[in-house]
């Protein structure tokens, strides 16, 4: 009977025969007429790692890259794991070898993997509520890098984004938006001039308040005193500004609009203006001749937007009706034709609020800015609800042709729904309301403010206090 061989050719220690130990090649082989194998030293396995023995974790069977064995019992080993695991603090790996220094490099943690998917859901997803128009490239998501380099608290809220598009604020995103808050705060306080890394993320932090009903505007405000500290000058964007320092300045004048705020807060900043509004649009990116194209964020041709930003300052009914519009496709068409409309409402409601105030001055100013239409509220609502219905049924359609325009519907649908008087006699009008919304977080809010306004049922009653008194400042883009 054979016996293992320990010694001889690796052929024969395969085949568990006794070998003669012959060299080159062993007489047994030979005889057998199969080929000897030879007996030179063999690293089994190569550039992989050691799974036993004690090599365990090495990529080399050389004794310097043996990994230290972690000081402790076993057990007390086994303990502590078991208590790090729950809390994410358990490394994946904890004895991977570098392949530069062949020293033992800790991965990423559990809680670390976790941020990494949220993080690539956001750039899938959660990026595309930040638009209502499907550009072919997104000005943010190639530049999220660079940004990331400049802002220490961009990753975080970026993170908290994603969070926060569920419909319930879950203990998960309370938990980031507070970090999120701190580090932004922390980065805006050391800011000797804003980068656009910082500006990023103050405004990433804006569009959570303003969807969640949150205090945002503080952070607007924040911004805009260091930008004007550092030589931030009046007028359209300077020539020597980078194409995306613009499109933040732009999406700061969008949000600054007070149109598209309810119960925003007045801040100290703003003691000694008619209203919160900083000015943004108006001071920063609207140019003596009229700039073509179209805002990203609200979706708005930068036309109509110039006119909105008018309101309770120059901007009359008779600037919506002759505003001539410009080209694009038939989703777009429905929509702004519905921001016109709502606009022409949003004025009048203004109008409505200043003449409750003493202000002489300003009341001669909304007398000046009498409705020189005939059209009344019924017709106008009607008008814009039918553009809401046109547009979603095209949606539903025609669902890739312009994925991200049903993000901009907030505005004209809310503003309609604060006639109470017109939807109190076309409960039609209420139910219409309700199907163009599409059940996010912002919309549960902002329904619910105006179900508590057609149960009221009265017409003095104002829908910014009414935010005020719920504690929320809302915005409608």
């Amino acid at each position: 009977m054979s016996t293992r061989s320990y010694q001889g050719c690796w052929t024969c220690k395969r085949r568990r025969r006794r070998c003669d130990n012959t060299r080159p090649t062993c007489q047994g082989c030979a005889r057998r007429g199969v080929e000897c194998e030879g007996y030179e030293v063999r690293l089994r396995w190569g550039s992989g790692i050691a799974s036993r023995g004690r090599y365990t974790g090495a990529d080399k069977p050389l004794e310097e890259s043996v990994p230290p064995r972690p000081k402790g019992r076993q057990r007390d080993l086994i303990r502590e794991k078991m208590r790090l695991e729950p809390q994410g603090q358990i490394p994946v790996k904890l004895d991977v070898m570098s392949p530069e220094f062949g020293e033992p490099v800790c991965l990423k943690t559990a809680r670390e993997e976790e941020e990494e998917v949220i993080f690539n859901e956001f750039l899938k997803n959660g990026i595309n509520v930040l638009h209502s128009t499907t550009a072919r490239e997104s000005m943010l998501q190639p530049r999220l890098p660079q940004l990331r380099e400049e802002s220490d608290a961009l990753y975080t809220i970026c993170l908290t984004f994603q969070l926060s598009l569920s419909n319930h604020h879950s203990s998960q995103f309370l938990e980031y938006f507070d970090t999120s808050l701190r580090k932004f705060r922390s980065e805006l306080a050391r800011s000797t001039s804003l980068l656009d890394g910082t500006l990023t993320a103050g405004l990433l932090l804006c569009s959570i308040g303003l969807m969640h009903g949150l205090p945002w505007t503080m952070h607007l405000e924040g911004m805009h005193n260091i930008l004007q500290s550092h030589g931030l000058s009046d007028g359209a964007s300077d020539s020597g500004t980078s194409t995306f320092r613009s499109h933040l300045l732009e999406v700061m004048g969008v949000m600054d609009l007070p149109c598209f705020s309810i119960g925003r807060q007045t801040h100290p900043s703003s003691i000694g203006r008619q209203s919160s509004c900083i000015g943004i649009w108006r001071r920063y990116c609207q140019s003596a001749t009229p700039r073509r194209g179209v805002e990203p964020v609200s979706g708005l041709p930068r036309t109509l937007l110039d006119i909105f930003a008018g309101i309770g300052i120059d901007t009359t009914e008779q600037h919506f009706w002759d505003w001539a519009g410009e080209p694009g496709s038939f989703l777009q068409c429905y929509l702004w034709e519905a921001h016109r409309l709502a606009g022409i409402l949003s004025l009048r409601r203004h109008l409505r609020s200043v003449r409750n105030k003493d202000d002489h001055e300003i009341c001669d100013l909304s007398t000046r800015q009498e409705p020189n239409s005939c059209a009344d509220a019924t017709v106008l609502v009607t008008r814009i609800m039918a553009n809401m219905d046109a547009l979603r049924l095209a949606c539903t359609e025609r669902p890739t042709e312009d994925a991200f325009i049903k993000n901009a519907v907030l505005f004209p649908i809310f503003v309609a729904g604060l006639e109470i008087t017109v939807l109190a006699e076309n409960p039609q009008c209420q139910k219409a309301i309700r199907t163009c919304t599409f059940g996010s977080r912002q919309d549960e809010i902002l329904l619910s403010l105006l179900e508590e306004m057609w149960r009221r049922n009265d017409p003095d009653l104002n829908v910014d206090d009414l935010a005020r008194e719920r504690g929320l400042e809302m915005g409608l883009l």
